[in-house]
């Protein structure tokens, strides 16, 4: 079902996502209720071979609800775009995945996330990872530019998804892959549509 937002929707949505986000950059204790930092990614299947090759304080920033690299594979060379990269866990990977041929790029909306990006790149050896501002609902790329796409728990808290959806397509190369984990409702939505509009970041 379609939910129509209105301006103050939108900047409610969005104010609170950075206000929570901001929050996650400093630490991760009590705002999930699933695993997060090395935890989450054990629990999550990581491949430990790559996983190894990061320093625990960047693992200890992992906020992740699945692991899209378990849809498939990522080939040395490729170019993938991480929506929503956070503080950068799964784009370092897939930038070990693809190698110094390849690139890892990655996008969030939240200042103090991207700072924490920054902040984990400098403790690793990459050259092949880039992080920049930017709304999934407006990619700043032009068409067919990624071999791969990957975002997790990200695509939930979207205010306009089917358009952030086509812009992906937008950019990925023909037989480009979209390789996405995240949430999704099982039970009924919330009547109100006031509370669902306050609830939509939790």
């Amino acid at each position: 079902m379609e939910i129509k937002l209105s301006a103050e929707d939108r900047k409610c949505i969005e104010e609170s996502i950075r206000q929570k986000y901001a929050r996650v950059s400093e630490s991760l204790d009590g705002l999930f209720r699933y695993p997060t930092g090395q935890a989450g990614i054990k629990a999550l299947k990581y491949d430990p071979k790559i996983i190894q090759n990061l320093p625990e304080t960047i693992l200890a920033s992992y906020c992740g609800v699945g692991n899209p690299f378990s849809l498939g594979p990522i080939h040395e060379g490729e170019t993938v775009l991480d929506i929503g990269c956070g503080g950068g866990v799964d784009t370092f990977i897939a930038a070990m995945m693809v190698g110094p041929t390849g690139r890892a790029h990655g996008i969030d909306t939240v200042p103090e996330m991207l700072k924490r990006a920054e902040e984990n790149l400098r403790q690793t050896p990459l050259h092949n990872v880039t992080f920049q501002d930017a709304s999934a609902e407006a990619l700043p790329f032009p068409d067919e530019n990624f071999d791969v796409i990957i975002s997790n728990g990200v695509f939930n808290l979207i205010p306009d998804k089917g358009k952030a959806s086509r812009d992906a397509f937008r950019v990925l190369k023909p037989k480009g892959r979209l390789m996405i984990a995240d949430q999704v409702l099982t039970g009924k939505l919330p009547e109100d549509p006031r509370e669902r509009i306050e609830s939509w970041f939790r």
